[in-house]
């Protein structure tokens, strides 16, 4: 299992502010991150249950795919499709180089992985499905099929959504819900079959076009329509929507930040600390830059067993540029989350581990 931290010690230290460093001198010491080393925007992980570790999809040509059995050393292990974009997204969009915003959900006894295709700034765009059996590339059950499109989008056909950066929520009594949206009117959700992963009736269109969706978040501003990367958990009986607002993509100037809502039931209505629905341009801000790490979002959600009771622990996923090295690109960090009394959450500093430096000498 990973990591013997409990909750209380990690309470504990983020409240005194500290990662319960030693005594030693801070040039005895140094801090390994749970970072990826490379541009990996949009990520999306989970703990595979054969003890392989934790595996993280980023936004790339084919879907990078990286390994860790600790969230601090980090091995590429292949990517999804051995192509940059399938043969269909290509067809379908044109100038497509590489495949965005990949959501890996376990459903049924398998895999789904949704995934986005689009160029930027157009709304012709359209979310996929491919399943796989096993996260772990060394299974013999290991193999992507690519189920083809789920939903789409076009200027003429859905003048109010773009159908990237979806996100698949499975409830306790095994009804699904997806979410997509990137600026246009806002983050839309639709109930899904679980067993093919996609909706359960289309519109009469040329595209496939769920039948039913709703609004469930959007900006206040017409003049700002900033929001996208729409993400949901639950914790007790609450469901948290997840949103990105902001400029995601300029450098150490990004605006990129974190919001949330919760409600009683996952299509909503949520509504943040404040009182305000989401669906109004309401959203509790969780996380934003800091002085080293701009642009924070695009977040995803993901628990690990911490001992032999498999008790979880809980991290948020979620990519910023580090303004020490911001040519290296979108670098993907995990981050402890706390849950307080109330039920609201506060995200932790990027995971570390102090390293003994005196001691490595030695």
């Amino acid at each position: 299992m990973l990591y013997k931290y409990t909750k209380l010690l990690l309470l504990l230290c983020f409240t005194v502010g500290l990662w319960c460093m030693s005594e030693l001198p801070a040039e005895a010491q140094q801090k390994k991150l749970a970072v990826l080393p490379f541009d990996s925007p949009d990520p999306t992980a989970l703990e595979s249950p054969d003890g392989s570790g934790v595996y993280v999809f980023s936004t790339a040509r084919g879907i990078t795919i990286t390994n860790s059995q600790n969230l601090l050393d980090w091995k590429p292990v292949g990517r999804v499709f051995t192509k940059d974009v399938p043969d269909w997204a290509k067809e379908q969009i044109h100038g497509a180089t590489a495949i965005w915003a990949p959501d890996i959900v376990f459903v049924n006894g398998q895999y789904y992985l949704y995934y986005s295709v689009s160029t930027w700034g157009n709304q012709r765009s359209a979310i996929g499905l491919a399943v796989n059996k096993t996260l772990n590339p060394k299974s013999p059950d290991y193999a992507w099929h690519d189920h083809g499109i789920v939903l789409e989008s076009s200027p003429q056909e859905t003048p109010d959504y773009n159908a990237i950066d979806s996100a698949l929520f499975v409830d306790d009594d095994g009804k699904a819900y997806l979410f997509w949206g990137s600026f246009w009117d806002g983050i839309k959700a639709v109930e899904i079959d679980p067993q093919t992963g996609k909706p359960f009736k289309y519109r009469k269109s040329k595209l496939k076009i769920p039948d039913g969706y709703i609004s469930v978040a959007r900006r206040e501003s017409v003049n700002d329509t900033s929001i996208e990367a729409a993400h949901v958990v639950k914790h007790g009986k609450y469901y948290y929507l997840f949103t990105s607002r902001g400029g995601c993509c300029d450098g150490v100037k990004s605006t990129y930040h974190i919001v949330v809502g919760r409600a009683e039931s996952p299509l909503g209505s949520y509504i943040d600390r404040s009182g305000k629905p989401m669906s109004e341009g309401g959203g509790t801000v969780v996380l934003s830059s800091t002085e080293r790490w701009k642009g924070t979002g695009h977040n995803g959600f993901f628990q690990t067993a911490a001992d032999k009771d498999s008790v979880k622990n809980d991290w948020l996923i979620l990519a910023a540029y580090d303004a020490n090295a911001p040519q290296k690109g979108r670098l993907t960090q995990i981050r402890p989350v706390i849950w307080d009394e109330s039920g609201w959450l506060v995200i932790g500093d990027v995971f570390d581990k102090t390293l003994n430096t005196q001691a490595n000498k030695d």
